[in-house]
């Protein structure tokens, strides 16, 4: 059944001319079809003519029915992270770069707004990872839509680590660290790392090698039930730090643990009807293109 969407928030990067001339159109397209429009509170420009509210994040979630996102894939995790198990669906419209999470272009945002109000439109139920950091205090706690990442902090030097699955050893990393994502994040830093591409769909989990000093060191997925566990071993100058979706969780010392399992909270994304994922990896990663440069695919043309 059709969600009812009589309440709609707006975040984006404002200061982003191109993103600002969006949400001006966006704000005055649902004034105008009677849909109260409410702001992240970090968006301060000026709406003529039209009545907008700024609510709290705690707020502006508990309010929305929905959450439409405009720039890039940044904003998406970062509105992902407003939304994050509260069933709150999340729309995005690219003013960014890719665009593999917000794939509505401006041009069609007008239309395809009109169809989601109408009830036209695909739900995807989106795996997000939660990660801890165990040090004998109070646990660190952070959600990741895209992908959680061990990497080393201030120093030239290798990091040397374990990694551990439901308990059971797995191996021991020499490198500058460790991607572990979900099959959003399978088409981000993971993949610049040598990572598969992993169908959203699917409930898996990626483990990715950052320029790893063993060559045989390969990634690696797994089940997305499945715990894992990251040790820093003792070495001189070993320093690393872990950061979920690009924002800083903490550092990670010797005798620490990194624990990343899925959790429970889930991200709910909006579609057009016919969202076609693999016409989405066409167009970003430029696949199928002949000798002359022409896209191939009886949809491409």
């Amino acid at each position: 059944m059709s969600r009812r969407f009589q309440t709609v928030a707006l975040t984006g990067k404002y200061r982003d001319p191109r993103v600002a001339d969006s949400m001006l159109a966006v704000a005055q397209h649902l004034a105008a079809a009677g849909v109260r429009v409410v702001l992240d509170p970090g968006v301060r420009m000026e709406f003529p003519g039209i009545q907008v509210e700024s609510l709290s994040e705690q707020d502006l979630a508990e309010a929305a029915d929905l959450v439409v996102a405009i720039g890039g894939d940044g904003t998406m995790l970062y509105a992902s992270r407003l939304v994050a198990g509260r069933d709150v669906p999340l729309l995005g419209i690219n003013r960014g770069r890719l665009g593999f999470l917000a794939d509505i272009t401006p041009g069609e945002a007008t239309r395809r707004l009109d169809e989601v109000l109408a009830g036209n439109y695909d739900e995807d139920r989106r795996l997000m990872l939660e990660a801890v950091i165990e040090n004998g205090g109070a646990p660190r706690r952070a959600l990741a839509l895209n992908d959680v990442v061990l990497q080393k902090r201030d120093t030239g030097r290798m990091l040397d680590f374990e990694n551990w699955i439901d308990g059971v050893y797995v191996n021991t990393h020499g490198g500058d660290g460790l991607v572990i994502a979900t099959p959003t994040g399978s088409t981000a830093y993971a993949l610049s790392g040598g990572g598969p591409i992993i169908h959203p769909a699917l409930d898996a989990i990626t483990l990715v090698p950052i320029c790893p000093h063993t060559l045989s060191d390969r990634p690696i997925v797994i089940r997305a039930d499945a715990c894992i566990e990251v040790r820093i071993l003792d070495r001189p100058d070993t320093r690393a730090e872990v950061s979920c979706d690009g924002h800083p969780l903490g550092e990670l010392a010797a005798g620490e643990r990194l624990l990343v399992r899925a959790a429970t909270e889930r991200v709910v994304l909006i579609h057009p009807r016919g969202h076609d994922y693999f016409r989405l990896l066409r167009s970003k990663l430029h696949w199928g293109r002949g000798s002359q440069g022409r896209v191939g695919g009886p949809t491409d043309d």
